[in-house]
């Protein structure tokens, strides 16, 4: 499959400027589905707030479903959309079960799709919109082998298997670790829903099994900040390094306040932006790349605040 990579700003800039041209085309009768994961999770709640935001702007009208994490929910959900006669289908996959069958259902209806964040493997999106999480994940393992001197004990707490996010973070930090000798990882469980009580229940039984380890990677904020709470009430005689990805805003805020070392800040109102405007390319029979990857930037406490500031 070909990728993608919008690595630079430049890059981005060409990118983004031709699909705006896309959208002067847009007939205002424009009605376009919105499949959400699960808006309890503040990623999805900012793509879906830059959706509907574009989608105001430009006059089309956006017709929000939460799946709220059931994927057989979702797979009702979109049926309902396709019976509306959506224009076009925006859709962040509730999970790897079945994630495919609404691809195939708006298919044979006509209607394009823009996958966002997770693309169903045996029946991918018309175009892909996510991070690169294999570059980004790497980069942040990279950065834990400096932090750490080269030596530790992970324990992973992991997002929903099968999961593109979960697939591609996996393959990315431990190609860091392959490079760092001297970390291993020595836990790792899957959460269901990527949420902190998980992340909490997660690594609380982690150390209760192995309390010599001394790095939690959560493969989403919501679960490192469970994890970071799991070590606060262990009481551990060692420091334990906690690193997240997403960005989201609680996220940020427990990177810039210490409680969180380090995140990946994903650009989620670009890629809700981008999203629409791919969706409006696509109705009007033009070419857009398979996927479309976008760069996410290792955030510390040195650079936190600016994006609480202005989320990228």
């Amino acid at each position: 499959m070909n990728r993608v990579f919008l690595t630079t700003t430049s890059a981005i800039a060409v990118a983004g400027a031709a699909l705006l041209g896309t959208a002067a085309q847009a007939q205002d009768d424009l009605t376009i589905g919105l499949a959400v994961a699960n808006l309890q999770a503040d990623f999805f709640n900012q793509i879906k707030q830059s959706v509907e935001a574009a989608g105001e702007e430009q006059g089309i009208e956006i017709i929000t479903v939460d799946a709220a994490g059931d994927a057989a929910t979702q797979v009702s959900q979109i049926q309902d959309l396709i019976t509306r006669e959506i224009d076009a289908l925006i859709y962040i996959p509730a999970g790897a079960t079945a994630a495919g069958v609404p691809v195939e259902a708006a298919r044979a209806a006509g209607i394009p799709v823009v996958a966002v964040d997770r693309n169903p493997p045996d029946v991918p999106g018309d175009t892909f919109i996510a991070t690169n999480s294999v570059a980004a994940a790497q980069e942040l393992g990279d950065w834990v082998c400096e932090q750490t001197g080269g030596t530790g004990r992970v324990g992973v707490v992991q997002g929903q298997l099968g999961t593109t996010p979960e697939i591609d973070r996996d393959t990315g930090f431990r190609a860091a670790l392959d490079d760092c000798p001297g970390i291993e990882i020595v836990a790792q469980q899957a959460s269901n829903m990527w949420m902190q009580d998980e992340g909490f229940a997660i690594a609380q039984d982690m150390l209760l099994r192995d309390p010599e380890i001394t790095i939690f990677f959560g493969r989403a904020d919501a679960l490192a900040l469970g994890a970071a709470q799991a070590v606060q009430v262990a009481n551990l005689d060692h420091d334990v390094l906690v690193v997240g990805f997403d960005g989201d805003f609680a996220g940020l805020e427990a990177v810039r306040d210490g409680v969180l070392d380090a995140t990946m800040t994903q650009r989620t109102q670009g890629m809700g932006r981008m999203a629409l405007e791919s969706a409006i390319a696509l109705i009007n029979g033009e070419d857009v790349p398979a996927e479309q990857l976008q760069p996410a930037t290792l955030t510390t406490s040195e650079n936190a605040a600016g994006f609480l500031e202005n989320h990228p």
